[in-house]
């Protein structure tokens, strides 16, 4: 599966908020996650920090997507009720997994 399609695979997961468990196949055994409220160094610390806190009532709305062989980065606009914001996630692959989540965003607009 090709960086962008494993990208938006968990963006579709990740927004539907409910098998959150099916993350764990899109995950490579060394996944790490960092953005600017949470760092998490497995997948399962994640995940389950997802399932203690569903994603719940938000969307979002691509603006571009960009692609390497081992990499895809998506540019979006965030919304839940009160807040808008763009947003920006770079997905590093290995193995065909990810292996690495990059999340960037103006946190002011959730404070």
């Amino acid at each position: 599966m090709r960086p962008l399609e494993l990208a938006r695979q968990y963006m579709d997961l990740f927004y539907a908020g409910k098998d959150l468990d099916a993350l764990m196949d899109l995950f490579a055994r060394d996944f790490t996650f960092s953005g600017p409220f949470y760092r998490f160094d497995s997948a399962e610390a994640y995940v389950r920090s997802l399932k203690a806190d569903p994603p719940e009532g938000l969307s979002y709305r691509i603006i571009r997507t960009f692609e390497s062989d081992a990499a895809a980065c998506l540019v979006y606009q965030f919304s839940k009720p009160g807040v808008s914001v763009p947003m920006a996630q770079l997905f590093e692959i290995s193995g065909g997994k990810i292996s690495r989540i990059l999340l960037i965003f103006d946190t002011g607009a959730f404070r």
